[in-house]
């Protein structure tokens, strides 16, 4: 019969082998926890890069035909003027997703624009903005909006 008597060769593990791996569950959680980001920030990040890669297509289009385009918001989604029918989608992916106010951006077909920018919020949290802009000669990219 065995026994825990001192001398024994029975071996656990010490109170200080278990202080590191806890220790090291610790740290993978919390790495883990931060790399997770949240999903209507990122959905909304999205969105506002697939508008901007969408500008740039209509801006290339209206250079290369002479044809003005313009981009307007809509209820629900989004509309480009002056490109043919079904050629850039019309919707965001998403539900979350509205331009606040009422955007018209002009996207050409002259090779320098002005300044223009359109805000994109979410409909769930209506503190989340991002700022889709161009300052006319350069691509639209993705500026955090300021409060």
């Amino acid at each position: 019969m065995p026994t825990s008597a001192a001398g024994s060769s029975q071996r656990g593990f010490t109170l200080l082998e278990l202080l590191v791996v806890i220790s090291i569950i610790a740290i993978a959680s919390a790495g883990v926890a931060f790399a997770m980001r949240d999903a209507r920030g990122a959905e909304l990040e999205r969105e506002a890069q697939r508008l901007g890669a969408l500008l740039e297509a209509a801006r290339a289009q209206s250079r290369a035909s002479g044809v003005p385009v313009r981009w307007r918001s809509t209820e629900g989604g989004f509309r480009f003027e002056g490109v043919p029918p079904k050629t850039l989608p019309e919707n965001w992916l998403g539900t979350d997703t509205a331009v606040q106010g009422t955007a018209v951006l002009a996207l050409g077909p002259e090779p320098i624009i002005g300044r223009q920018s359109v805000v994109l919020g979410s409909i769930s949290d209506p503190a989340r903005t991002l700022r889709l802009a161009t300052d006319g000669l350069r691509p639209f990219s993705v500026q955090a909006q300021e409060p």
